[in-house]
Parts: C-alpha cells; structure tokens; sequence
C-alpha cells in the first residue's frame, strides 16, 4: 500500500513540475517582450513579470523537481526490477535531459533577472516545445513500457514537432502582421 502512495506523489511532483516548466518559459517569453516595449511600459511590466517568475521558479518548479526526484528514486526503489528493462533506462535518459533542460531553464531565469535577454521570444517559443516532447517521450515509455511503441511515439513526437515549429513560424507572420497595422 505505502508503494501506491509513493507513486502518486511522483506523479503528482511531475505534474506540478511540468506545469512550472511549461509556465516559466511562457513568463520568459513576456518578459523578452516586455524588454521591446516603451521605458513606461516597461517599468510597469518588468517587475511584475519578475515577481511572477521569481515566485513560480522558486515556490513551485524548484521544489516539485526535488520531490519528483525523490519520490522517483522511491519508486525505483519498490521496482528495481525494471532497472534492467530498457525501456526504463530509455525513460531515465529522457529524465536526465528533463533536468539538463531545468537548468538551462534556470541560467535563463538568472539573466533575465538581471535584464539580460539572450534568447528571442521566438527562440524560447521553440524551447519551450522541447518540454512537451520530453514529456510525451516519457509519458509513452512508462505506459508503454516499450521500446518499439516507443520508436514508433518518436517518429509522430518528430511529425508533432515539425507541426509545433510550422504553427510557431505561423503565428510569428500574424503577429507581424497584426503589428504592421
């Protein structure tokens, strides 16, 4: 019973992990923007979008990374067994990168806190796809719990993306567009 328990906590870590990942780049995408805008605009948008930034990395993303790390390994723990199935070394991969993309996540946090815009808000309209994919990826090859239905995730993730990067490229000319009137 207590493995249950365990387990939803994992879960639910992940979920508020992903949510703070797939927000985080959303603020930093306004904030991007926000650097464009007029002194008095930006005066009034900056700290705010600073602020909510600074509470959701610290007060939410942060924290739900730790735990779903923890309760992770916890899993793992009850089900070593499968550290021997590809499929679960296929996931930790992805997991790992998940990190890796936390951490960049967390250098461009830094510099945006500090006024530095190093990235376009087009480019992290882009990077903030990576996340869907990663979690896409994992999401099948723990349901799935294999490799071949995961090759096969891996070609329609390729074909999604193709469509997110056509569907970014798309509403970056109605913005032109929009903006030009």
């Amino acid at each position: 019973m207590a493995f249950e328990y365990i387990k939803a906590l994992h879960i639910i870590f992940v979920v508020t992990w992903f949510a703070g990942l797939f927000y985080i780049v959303r603020l930093f995408i306004y904030q991007v923007e926000a650097m464009e805008k007029t002194v008095q605009e930006r005066a009034i948008l900056l700290p705010q979008l600073n602020l909510m930034a600074q509470r959701l990395w610290y007060i939410i993303t942060w924290p739900s990374a730790l735990l779903t790390l923890i309760f992770g390994f916890w899993v793992l723990y009850y089900r070593w067994g499968y550290m021997q199935m590809g499929f679960m070394q296929a996931k930790l991969g992805f997991v790992l990168v998940l990190y890796v993309y936390h951490m960049i996540c967390h250098k461009i946090y830094k510099d945006l806190q500090n006024g530095k815009a190093k990235w376009t808000s087009t480019q992290l309209r882009m990077w903030n796809e990576l996340s869907t994919l990663l979690l896409f990826s994992i999401v099948f090859l723990i349901v799935l719990k294999s490799l071949i239905s995961v090759v096969w995730g891996i070609v329609g993730l390729l074909a999604l993306s193709i469509l997110m990067m056509l569907g970014i490229k798309w509403y970056k000319k109605v913005r032109e567009k929009e903006n030009q009137q």
